[in-house]
């Protein structure tokens, strides 16, 4: 909701660097929980084909907008045509991670450190009915949360002289992130190590459909080229560290802390200075 209310007030900067950043700033989230996981390495515990085949979806995405940015300035009706294709991506990377979780043609080796997500306890289920109101309160109180800060950060923006991509990429991206960083803590605290990579990756890949909702909500044309250097940055920085995360899915160190854990704080790191630099 943030970088849709960014786009329909016309900062392209603001509205991309929000939604990639928030990738960035989740991704992130994943090394600090590895810090708080003492056991093993979380990558390693979290041994998951569906996460893996998700993570590669989620590069292609990242390298959609990517390529959308870098090309033509085309649109229709003013959308671009990298739009409807990611979700498309978004749809297939979907199918293709529900075919590897009941038909995997290879699983991870099992070690003694894997830990196997559990089922909870269903002695006293809630109704369907309830779910979905609870879940429709929650989803609307997120809304709004999400119009508010918004138009916060382009105020800030605004009044501060800041760029919006900067203010997106590195303030609103990281408030509206924090939920993400209770549920992955709070999954590693019960040893659902599985569920919290899951919920990293998997709402990850959902918020590169908000650059899509942007650019329908951005009426200056394409939002892909309206962006800025540091927008197209923050996206790159995305995609390094996704690509860092799949490493160490695969790779499945089982010291205390990775390679992929240390690499990411440390390109977040890095990433942040040179945003500041560049605004």
């Amino acid at each position: 909701m943030t970088s849709i209310a960014g786009a329909a007030a016309g900062d392209a900067g603001f509205a991309m660097s929000n939604a990639l950043g928030g990738i960035a700033a989740q991704t992130t989230f994943l090394a600090v929980a590895d810090l708080a996981y003492r056991r093993v390495n979380l990558e390693h515990a979290a041994a998951s084909v569906p996460n893996m085949v998700q993570s590669m979806t989620l590069i292609a995405l990242i390298g959609v907008v990517l390529a959308a940015a870098a090309g033509p300035d085309v649109t229709g009706w003013v959308v671009h045509p990298a739009t409807p294709l990611l979700l498309a991506v978004y749809g297939y990377g979907l199918l293709l991670v529900r075919r590897s979780s009941e038909r995997p043609m290879w699983r991870p080796l099992t070690t003694e450190d894997t830990v196997a997500d559990e089922p909870g306890d269903t002695a006293r289920p809630e109704s369907n009915r309830r779910l979905w109101i609870e879940f429709a309160v929650l989803a609307a109180a997120v809304a709004g949360t999400g119009w508010v800060i918004a138009h916060s950060g382009l105020a800030l923006a605004d009044r501060t002289g800041l760029s919006g991509s900067l203010v997106g990429g590195l303030f609103t991206s990281v408030i509206t992130s924090l939920p993400e960083l209770v549920t992955v803590l709070a999954a590693v605290r019960i040893g659902a190590v599985t569920l919290a990579v899951a919920d990293i990756i998997g709402g990850n890949t959902f918020d590169v459909l908000f650059v899509a909702a942007a650019d329908l909500a951005y009426r200056g044309g394409s939002i892909y080229h309206a962006a800025d250097r540091s927008a197209i940055f923050v996206t790159a920085l995305a995609v390094l560290l996704t690509a860092t995360l799949a490493a160490g899915l695969l790779g499945r160190e089982r010291r205390h802390i990775g390679f992929e854990g240390v690499a990411i704080l440390v390109f977040y790191g890095l990433g942040v200075a040179s945003l500041v630099a560049m605004d």
